[in-house]
This record gives C-alpha cells, structure tokens and sequence, in this order.
C-alpha cells in the first residue's frame, strides 16, 4: 500500500482526545501532517481569519509526524497546511474525532465539517468525523475502528471529484453498533434559547442552550434516524448550496 499524505485538523483543540485518537488510526495509512486550534473552534463552521496574523506553534518534528498549533479556525488549519506548511498537497484530509453528533442542521455550524469542507474545495477527498457523546473522556475505540474502516474505503474505491464525508458514531459498544448507513441529513432546526443570568458583579450575560426539532422524525433515511438506531451514519457533504428546486421555482418570476 502506497504511503498516503494525510492532513488532519478539528474543532476541539489540540490537546483533545478524538484528535490524538484520529492520528493513531491515521499513521496506519501514512505519512501525517496535524495543524489544529489552539483552543477550542466548535460552530465555528467555514469562518476564516482576515484581520489578524495566524501564528504558528511547532510541536513535534518526525519523520511520519509533524504536529502543529494554529492560532486560527479550523478552516485557517486548512488553509494555512495546504498553502503554506506542506510542501505537497495532502492526498487525504481528516477532521475530527469530534467530540459531540454532527448530524442533521448541525453540519452548517460545525467546525469540524468547515474543516472537512474546506479540504474538498481542493478537490482532496475529506472526512469529517464525529463520536456523538460529548463526554471528552469517552472510549473511542468504537469510533476508531469506523474511521479506518472510511479511510480503507475511500482509498480502495473510485471515488467522484471533490468528495466531502460527514460520519458520525453512535454511542454505543461494538457488538451493538448494527453497521454503517449511507443516508441523507436530517432535515429541521434549531431551537434556540438563551438562559439569562449574572455575574459575581452583577452583569448580565446570556448562555446559549436549545434543542433540536427534527422535521424529519419519521424518515429512515436520515443520519439522526441512523445514529439513533444502531447504525454509523454516512453523508456526502456538498460545496454546492443552491436549492435548484428553488432555482426552478423562481426563474419563472416576471422581475
């Protein structure tokens, strides 16, 4: 099997647990580049920085790894690796191991996914991968073994142009996990509330909580259908925004 050059990055930090566990699996496959926040990024989505400097912290030299921290998003991460710290492009980008579900609407705020995006404008095949708990301290073994098994199939198959995976794990032991589904993401919406609240000295600030509203609850083709039931969801992920039902819709207008 040929060395891949594997670009990874996340949303969770560097220090996180889902990042070390997707550069074990990675080095499996090949030679391994991690630029990756210095803080957390989570719903940071496809944001970029334009008015700041991005700097650079070196932390480990190898000849498979090197590990760098950037003071940027996760799409910075990509950016920065692609266009400047790799002296070729990578053949593969990963994102993740996610720690929280990036299913359904929240794949439009997800950092983990911007990064996985991202690499695919380069047309470098992408995977964006996520546990749904949200527990930093969780068991990944079960997402491990899902994520070299993408990796084994993105890299045996043909494969269309600018191939952008969004995976997502349940929460669950192995022998329980019912297999993988390739699916569409659930379509709804956020419903957002904001508890209010005040400081030591008496300032109010605002905590964004809320839960999700699934318009989608009686479909069986969905990743939060697939997630909730046993199974590994599979979703290909688009560049391509434009509702061309729309578009059709539209066109007709007298403007």
């Amino acid at each position: 099997m040929k060395r891949e050059r594997i670009l990874i990055t996340n949303d969770d930090g560097i220090n996180s647990k889902g990042l070390r566990a997707l550069i074990n699996v990675a080095r499996e496959f090949g030679d391994v580049v991690v630029v990756a926040p210095e803080q957390g990024m989570s719903g940071m989505s496809h944001s970029i920085t334009m008015y700041n400097p991005l700097f650079i912290r070196t932390l480990k030299i190898e000849d498979d790894l090197k590990v760098y921290a950037c003071e940027g998003t996760p799409v910075d991460c990509v950016k920065v690796a692609i266009d400047a710290l790799m002296p070729e492009p990578p053949t593969l980008v990963l994102s993740g191991i996610n720690h929280g579900a990036n299913t359904n609407m929240s794949v439009i705020y997800s950092g983990t996914m911007g990064a996985a995006r991202e690499g695919s404008t380069y047309n470098i095949p992408s995977i964006g991968l996520s546990h749904i708990s949200h527990d930093v301290n969780k068991d990944l073994t079960v997402a491990m073994h899902y994520t070299r098994e993408v990796i084994k199939a993105v890299l045996a198959n043909d494969r269309p142009e600018y191939l952008c995976l969004n995976v997502n794990v349940p929460d669950l032991p192995m022998n329980e996990i019912k297999g993988v589904k390739f699916c569409r993401q659930a379509m709804g919406h956020w419903v957002e509330d904001f508890d209010k609240k005040s400081d030591p000295r008496g300032r109010e600030y605002y905590w964004l909580v809320g839960s999700f509203r699934n318009r989608d609850k009686d479909a069986t083709d969905t990743d939060e259908w697939a997630v909730n039931n046993g199974y590994v969801s599979i979703v290909p992920i688009l560049q391509d925004v434009t509702n061309y039902s729309t578009l059709d819709c539209i066109s007709h207008w007298d403007l």
